[in-house]
């Protein structure tokens, strides 16, 4: 038997790929957490690459491992904007139905 899906506005789940689309909110949220997203993959890359390079001189191995675990963080970060962007989604979709409920 399969687990359903939370929902968290009737026909909408969680982590649906088209929720930028329901609206303009929508799809603010979702530009400001890919931006998020991205600078998070590209200051994750860039410490991995820099910690690499460090690796090649003894003297400089302690700071090259720091930044492996500061990459590291930046990764673990990743999940923590997408899961955010649901929760904003959510809270959004909720005070959409609370303006259209104040209009009827």
């Amino acid at each position: 038997m399969m687990t359903p899906t939370p929902t968290f506005r009737t026909g909408t789940s969680m982590f649906d790929p088209d929720a930028h689309r329901r609206s303009a909110r929508h799809a603010r949220i979702y530009a400001a957490c890919e931006i998020a997203y991205t600078a998070v993959d590209f200051l994750a890359a860039l410490l991995f690459v820099i910690g690499s390079v460090l690796f090649f001189w003894a003297s400089t191995e302690t700071l090259a491992i720091w930044l492996f675990i500061f990459g590291s963080l930046c990764f673990a970060l990743k999940p923590t904007i997408r899961l955010s962007r649901e929760i904003a989604y959510w809270r959004a979709g909720k005070f959409d139905d609370l303006a259209r409920r104040a209009d009827e």
